[in-house]
């Protein structure tokens, strides 16, 4: 049984076999093609945090691979009044099949995934957030070719989805340029890294979008710190994806946001929604990324029809 917690719980190989896969069910779902390996299957969504992408994406996915998603807010179950996380794994995990968690603090999906019968799979916490890297990484792919050896520019916080690029290079083999005001710098250790051999900090953001294959960013104010909001929108104010930054960038470069985004704070309307913005292709892919990803943590390695 294996857990979706951080981007490195899978190797490079796994990852090469779930685009590969994520590929062909994308295929078949744009011929109209039905596919339905997991019948039968049930799906809890587990959500702390508020969503669009993450909860439309895992409970159509799961519809269309002929299984059930079951949405549970934490406000609404026995977990909003204090029922240990312990004891909600091994309950939830006896009557689904896998479980899908989003949610605050990481050491929340790991004390479920302790206790869980099921694979249990990140939909964001605040420290990491590899569904939505996984389904970035397949869009470049998709457009551009094999990650290997390019390099993303991360411009603005060093947040979940930043730590999450960061190792993902680390897995894939690819750099990072981060540009981060001061004070809102990469902390390693909480990135979970291993070294510091595939990103770079740079504290002009020009110089890390230069000669990038992809750029991209997040909003200035993560969920969770709306109390920063002000503070953060004058300490980002230098540190937005406009039209004069995707020009340094390689002819060819890709712009990316994990969306919602704010036009007009971490990206130009320009840009965003510009011939070199993928942003709407990145979001629809959640779903096409995640259903190879169901598929593979419930049925393991299939051979193609």
């Amino acid at each position: 049984m294996k857990h979706f917690l951080q981007f490195n719980d899978l190797t490079r190989g796994e990852f090469e076999y779930i685009f590969e896969r994520t590929r062909w069910i994308k295929d078949r779902f744009k011929r109209y093609i039905p596919y339905q390996p997991l019948s039968d299957r049930t799906l809890a969504m587990i959500f702390e945090k508020q969503s669009t992408r993450t909860r439309l994406s895992f409970e159509a996915g799961m519809h269309q691979l002929g299984g059930a998603a079951v949405f549970l807010n934490t406000r609404d179950t026995q977990l909003g009044r204090g029922e240990p996380v312990e004891d909600a794994a091994q309950v939830i995990s006896r009557m689904t099949d896998i479980v899908m968690i989003r949610t605050f603090e990481q050491e929340i999906i790991e004390r479920f995934a302790k206790h869980s019968r099921v694979p249990v799979i990140n939909g964001l916490t605040n420290e990491y957030h590899p569904c939505q890297i996984m389904a970035d990484i397949y869009t470049f792919i998709e457009q551009r070719g094999p990650i290997q050896g390019k390099t993303v520019a991360w411009i603005g916080d060093s947040n979940n989805v930043c730590n999450t690029w960061l190792q993902a290079a680390e897995v894939l083999d690819f750099n990072v340029h981060v540009s981060t005001p001061p004070g809102y710098e990469v902390e390693p250790e909480r990135a979970g890294l291993y070294g510091e051999d595939h990103y770079e900090e740079y504290a002009d953001p020009m110089d890390a979008a230069r000669a990038a294959d992809l750029v991209t960013t997040d909003v200035w104010t993560s969920m969770g710190f709306e109390a920063e909001n002000e503070e953060r929108k004058r300490d980002f104010a230098d540190w937005q994806v406009d039209a004069e930054m995707m020009k340094i960038a390689k002819k060819d470069a890709l712009f990316m946001h994990c969306l919602p985004a704010h036009r007009g704070e971490e990206v130009a309307a320009e840009v965003i929604d510009g011939p070199q913005s993928a942003v709407w292709e990145e979001a629809e892919n959640r779903l096409h990324t995640q259903k190879a990803l169901l598929e593979y943590l419930l049925l393991g390695k299939v051979a193609p029809l």
